[in-house]
């Protein structure tokens, strides 16, 4: 493994997966956090997301210390993740950020730390890009319904509001895998596993596999 693949980014830790090529709206409030996002936005670099196993995304108490103690609750996560990439920050008050950003490379994690404030810090390696693999005709109807439903969406909603950003790659099969994951009603156990394959083509037969259980075959 070159040394070009590996880096030291912050975590953000979530109840959700981050695809690439996906869109994340949050808001920030945390100051381990508003502190991290501040600092990444201006050297124009990403953070990394990671998708929770154990603990929530606001900093707990950890109950079992006496009364008056400071200790925290450490989250447990996936070592898996996914770079995220600030594309807008707006300052909405005073201690509160709204970010929206989009999903890079995946990663895994190759030594994780706690910092005293609570932000974790990571070692990670970088992870193949998927590979550019047309859809197949067998499932290009699958880009048929999911263009159906965006366009159902669109209907009295913000741009920024719906959960599919373009550019629109609906001949990829990686792309096309990757909205589906999004969107389907997936567990997180499901997304991230979906999400840590390297195989786009599988992962899209995988989503049609879901999308025949819902009764809605992309063969329709």
């Amino acid at each position: 493994m070159s040394a070009e693949t590996k880096q030291v980014i912050p975590l953000f830790p979530l109840q959700s997966v981050l695809f690439p090529g996906g869109y994340l709206p949050l808001r920030i409030f945390e100051p381990r956090y508003l502190e991290m996002i501040a600092r990444v936005h201006k050297a124009g670099q990403p953070f990394g997301v990671v998708s929770l196993i154990e603990g929530g995304e606001v900093r707990r108490r950890d109950d079992r210390v006496p009364e008056g103690g400071a200790a925290f609750l450490r989250e447990k996560f996936q070592p898996i993740g996914t770079l995220a990439h600030i594309q807008v920050l707006e300052r909405e008050g005073p201690g509160l950020l709204q970010i929206r950003c989009t999903g890079g490379q995946r990663f895994k994690i190759l030594q994780s730390d706690c910092l005293p404030h609570g932000l974790w810090m990571a070692e990670v390696a970088l992870l193949g890009l998927d590979a550019e693999v047309p859809v197949p005709a067998d499932l290009a109807p699958a880009a048929v319904l999911l263009q159906t439903l965006l366009h159902s969406l669109e209907q009295g909603a913000a741009a920024e509001d719906m959960p599919l950003q373009p550019p629109y790659l609906w001949e990829d099969s990686g792309w096309l895998a990757n909205r589906w994951c999004e969107m389907l009603p997936l567990s997180g156990d499901e997304r991230q596993r979906l999400m840590q394959l390297d195989n786009p083509l599988v992962r899209l037969e995988l989503v049609a596999d879901q999308l025949d259980r819902l009764g809605l075959p992309p063969g329709q």
